[in-house]
């Protein structure tokens, strides 16, 4: 997980995920990761959090950062809001997982059942999360109408 993204995670709003990410953090399943000034990285989140390309959306510095590492490494960036990140995505053919994905895959892993997944739905929600569907059944329904 990058640092600025870590360090949302310090606001009040989310103090039940930044327990989550240090406990997976202190089990050796996630890590915390910074880049240096003037690294590639660094020139990426400068370009993506300071409109240096004028008129594109300028995005968070979580984001940013995720967006950043994921270029310069290879890494799949996890993101409930596609919409703020698309034009960096396509612009650098990052591979991109959201969190219907996720959910599904344990789904299909059988780690959830479809009501647990529509209810951390509801969850998200209720905490005023983007999400492409009202429930995850809908997302479910939508996906396998897409297929």
């Amino acid at each position: 997980m990058p640092k600025h993204a870590y360090d949302e995670l310090s606001r009040p709003s989310v103090p039940h995920l930044k327990k989550r990410v240090d406990a997976m953090v202190q089990s050796g399943n996630m890590k915390s990761m910074s880049f240096q000034t003037g690294s590639r990285e660094a020139k990426l989140f400068d370009e993506m959090t300071k409109n240096l390309d004028r008129g594109i959306k300028v995005i968070g510095k979580g984001e940013a950062s995720a967006l950043a590492l994921a270029i310069v490494n290879g890494g799949i960036v996890a993101s409930n809001n596609y919409c703020d990140i698309h034009y960096y995505v396509k612009k650098y053919s990052v591979q991109t997982i959201t969190t219907g994905e996720i959910l599904e895959e344990a789904l299909n892993q059988r780690l959830i059942t479809e009501g647990e997944g529509n209810q951390i739905w509801l969850e998200m929600l209720k905490k005023r999360r983007k999400l492409p569907a009202n429930t995850f059944s809908g997302y479910l329904q939508k996906d396998l109408l897409n297929s």
